[in-house]
């Protein structure tokens, strides 16, 4: 067997703190390894009987500001897709993530401490081979100006472009073929962001309490107000992929297609997960080859 396909875990649980960026919650939430063919699930340890939540695009209750995932019983696990994009980038097929919140800690806005946490402890190779989400026909999807489509491709590769009617940020674009190489160098420090005034009012809604210049890059009219400026010249662009690869890995199983998007979010990209799922003659599962 391949070993490059065979499933993989952690090698040991790794713990990660910080606040939830809507409900400004302090949280502890521990990732720990998972067997062969579990995937990742949450566990909301603060609950009678610790309920769980599988990650998959069907159990998607909410997409408003973040990514929501529900048991349909009551219990919820919410902006989730940061964390889902690590674990999707580094190429962690199980694992069970534990959390004492309904909020994952949003850390510094970006993927990047958790590949931190995650690569001091190693990932394994299990001794089963990874299922594949196979493309064999371009599915589309396009309502207004946002758009999406997946196309058939040996690899995961993703082409991203947004457009915003601010100076600072304009017209972008980012492809990237996923390997976890390239999303740790490529994409895992790329910081949500957000413009001062939509945060002001959200903050007088009691909506993003935990949010601040720590784990977001915020734009005002003309400047950004972070005083190291951006990581990235198109910082902005590289999180709407690390959005999009978080989201896009609720199809359960890494994926073999190419990924077009512009202008899209949260909740269009839920759209387009039950498009392709209606399209069911459009892709195949395999495991990799023994």
């Amino acid at each position: 067997m391949d070993n490059q396909n065979n499933q993989k875990t952690l090698s040991d649980a790794v713990t990660c703190k910080g606040v939830g960026l809507h409900s400004g919650e302090a949280v502890c939430m521990k990732i720990k390894p998972a067997p062969v063919n579990y995937g990742i699930r949450f566990i909301r340890k603060d609950l009678p009987d610790y309920p769980e939540i599988s990650s998959h695009f069907s159990m998607v209750i909410d997409t408003t500001l973040a990514t929501v995932l529900g048991n349909g019983k009551g219990a919820i696990v919410s902006t989730i897709e940061h964390l889902m994009a690590c674990f999707c980038g580094l190429g962690i097929d199980n694992a069970i993530v534990e959390t004492n919140r309904y909020e994952i800690p949003i850390m510094d806005g970006s993927a990047a401490p958790f590949v931190e946490a995650i690569t001091k402890v190693g990932i394994v190779k299990q001794d089963k081979p990874k299922f594949f989400f196979i493309v064999n026909k371009p599915i589309i999807l396009k309502k207004n100006e946002q758009y999406a489509s997946i196309h058939p491709n040996s690899s995961f590769k993703i082409t991203c472009s947004i457009q915003f009617d601010h100076p600072l940020i304009s017209k972008q674009s980012y492809s990237l073929e996923v390997t976890p190489k390239k999303f740790i160098n490529s994409i895992a420090q790329a910081r949500t962001f957000g413009f001062f005034n939509d945060i002001q009012y959200m903050k007088k809604n009691g909506l993003a309490k935990g949010g601040s210049l720590d784990n977001a890059v915020v734009i005002d009219e003309k400047k950004i107000l972070n005083k190291d400026g951006l990581r990235f010249k198109d910082e902005f662009v590289r999180h709407k992929v690390l959005d999009c690869l978080g989201d896009f890995s609720l199809i359960g199983m890494p994926i073999k297609g190419h990924i077009k998007v512009h202008k899209s979010g949260h909740a269009f990209n839920r759209l387009f997960l039950k498009q392709i799922f209606k399209e069911k003659q459009s892709w195949e599962t395999k495991s990799a080859p023994a």
